[in-house]
């Protein structure tokens, strides 16, 4: 279920989204004043540049993600849209020497504390429900939220994430995860192994290997990434199978909306129920070789409230 939020007379969910825009370039990507963007792309300078720019441009660190969602006053959601500051930790107002903008030229802002956001593998415990599938077992066929990964050469450490969809173009099928489950944040080679379970979760490296990593999305610093994404080519397509663990298999898509909810199976979480609270958002996350900026994410709040 999700519900349609409006924009108030005065302004237009364009006027949202032009203010979002501006105001993540200043505080996730910070270019000198005047300077392109680092990503090579024009952006639109609208109606609200000259509000960033009549501050300093500067990274501020505690804020990590600049979104469009719903208004909160006072913990009830008012049905307004507007520019969402989610930040590591909400400060009172009086302790700031530079508070968040109350509004952007008439278009109101929020502010969410939403911590660290971490890329999310290698470690953690799953659920222990019985009733659930257990993602770290060896399955064949392996199924999307499944337990996967690569191999360090030398095996300096192990790691663990998630099959998280299977994908297919005209002639082959792939399997679809994280650039920093299948080719570990850039680093590895074009037809490196991938095996299921992953070493982490007992995976056996004489028998588990399942796919090799066949392409990945470069992740970039200083600048904006669309996504964190690899895919990686079965060794034979009857080791895999399409239906997501608990959940079964996809069977259409649909844009996001707030207050849509949603559900997943991963290796590390089990299966959970959340909520879109934010969509068309940059958002910075920590990874374990830099901190990577997205932008047009979707925030999603999980029922137990992370």
């Amino acid at each position: 279920m999700s519900i349609e939020l409006t924009a108030a007379s005065r302004y237009s969910s364009r006027d949202v989204r032009e203010a979002k825009q501006e105001w993540s370039q200043r505080f996730l990507i910070a270019p000198e004043l005047g300077a392109a963007p680092a990503d090579g792309t024009t952006r639109h300078a609208g109606a609200h540049a000259r509000a960033v720019r009549a501050a300093a441009p500067r990274r501020d660190s505690n804020v990590v993600g600049v979104g469009v969602a719903e208004k909160i006053v006072d913990g009830k959601p008012t049905g307004v849209l507007a520019v969402k500051f989610f930040v590591k930790t909400k400060y009172p107002k009086a302790s700031l020497r530079s508070p968040l903008p109350r509004t952007i030229d008439g278009v109101p802002t929020d502010v969410e504390q939403a911590g660290t956001f971490r890329a999310f593998a290698r470690r953690g415990t799953a659920a222990s429900d019985a009733t659930l599938p257990n993602p770290r077992l060896r399955a064949r066929p392996a199924m999307p939220g499944s337990s996967i990964g690569f191999r360090i050469r030398g095996d300096q450490y192990v790691m663990g994430g998630t099959f998280g969809a299977l994908v297919k173009t005209n002639t082959n099928v792939y399997i679809l995860s994280n650039n920093h489950v299948l080719a570990d944040e850039n680093r590895l080679a074009i037809g490196s192994p991938i095996f299921q379970p992953a070493l982490l979760d007992h995976g056996r490296i004489d028998a588990d290997q399942i796919a090799e990593l066949t392409r990945f999305i470069k992740m970039k610093t200083r600048r904006f990434n669309k996504v964190d994404a690899a895919i990686a080519r079965p060794l034979n397509k009857n080791l895999i199978g399409k239906e997501v663990l608990h959940i079964g298999a996809p069977n259409g898509t649909a844009p996001a909306a707030i207050d849509m909810m949603v559900h997943k199976f991963g290796r590390t979480t089990s299966y959970t129920v959340g909520r879109v609270v934010s969509i068309d958002t940059d958002v910075t996350v920590e990874y374990e070789t830099a901190n990577f900026t997205f932008e047009n994410q979707i925030i999603i709040q999980g029922a137990n409230g992370q």
